[in-house]
């Protein structure tokens, strides 16, 4: 872009006039509730969501997920019921990536245009909130996932799923889904990571237990642990700070 600009105003002598969004991802999701910002909600949360929920990293029901792939096919198309025949080839755009198998393509297109229907007249806006509301139930809402190789745990899965989010660190077996644990940020001693690793005590250092996991995204994992610990000891400050000026 910045090439075009460039050799357009040395032609003509003219910049050209640009329009363009700029985009921020969320990254702490403490106090986030669908409805609340509608704003935020379309332009923010749901598309930073989709895309988790398709990759498979949420347990949910059959029935969960024919509503979302219902409301998904409405936010693409709206009411445009021209798109039906292609849901079996739309299904990656639509159903979580480790569930497609899990029946026909054709009934899967039967189970989501029969719910589809259902609710006839609800908009684009609509059926992204509708989406978020029934996502917010899961405990995994608004987590960064992480899939990593796990060293210490022999009870564990080697490769874990790790969801970092307002409840603290849980470690998720990737096939069933199913939450083994969860690490609330109270519980964590010390962390650290480098360029293949990340490293998490739970409990004090002397008795603590860790985890050892090999990740090549361990500095993100460090830089979210620490934004969210850190956000959680301002506002525990905030709070002994209010009760002692009572």
């Amino acid at each position: 872009m910045l090439l075009w600009v460039t050799d357009h105003l040395s032609v003509t002598g003219i910049v050209p006039s640009l329009t363009y969004q700029v985009f921020f991802m969320k990254k702490l999701w403490t106090t986030t509730v669908p409805g609340k910002d509608p704003m935020a909600d379309s332009i923010f949360h749901y598309y930073q969501e989709l895309p988790k929920y398709l990759r498979g990293y949420h347990k949910c029901t059959r029935e969960e997920v024919l509503q979302l792939g219902a409301l998904i096919y409405r936010v693409k198309f709206e009411e445009d019921k021209s798109y039906f025949p292609s849901i079996p080839k739309l299904l990656r755009e639509l159903v979580p990536q480790d569930l497609i198998r899990q029946i026909s393509p054709d009934d899967w297109k039967r189970s989501i245009v029969a719910y589809f229907n259902k609710h006839a007249g609800k908009s684009k806006e609509e059926a992204k909130l509708a989406f978020l509301k029934l996502i917010f139930k899961w405990p995994t809402f608004g987590s960064a996932f992480f899939e990593v190789k796990q060293t210490t745990e022999p009870n564990f899965p080697e490769i874990l799923l790790i969801a970092i989010n307002k409840y603290g660190v849980s470690l998720i077996d990737p096939r069933t889904k199913d939450i083994l644990t969860t690490h609330p940020f109270t519980k964590i001693s010390n962390w650290s990571s480098g360029n293949t690793y990340f490293h998490i005590t739970i409990g004090n250092l002397v008795r603590g237990s860790k985890l050892l996991c090999e990740t090549s995204l361990g500095y993100k994992m460090d830089d979210l642990l620490t934004s969210y610990i850190s956000q959680m000891l301002t506002a525990m400050s905030k709070q002994r700070g209010s009760r002692s000026g009572k």
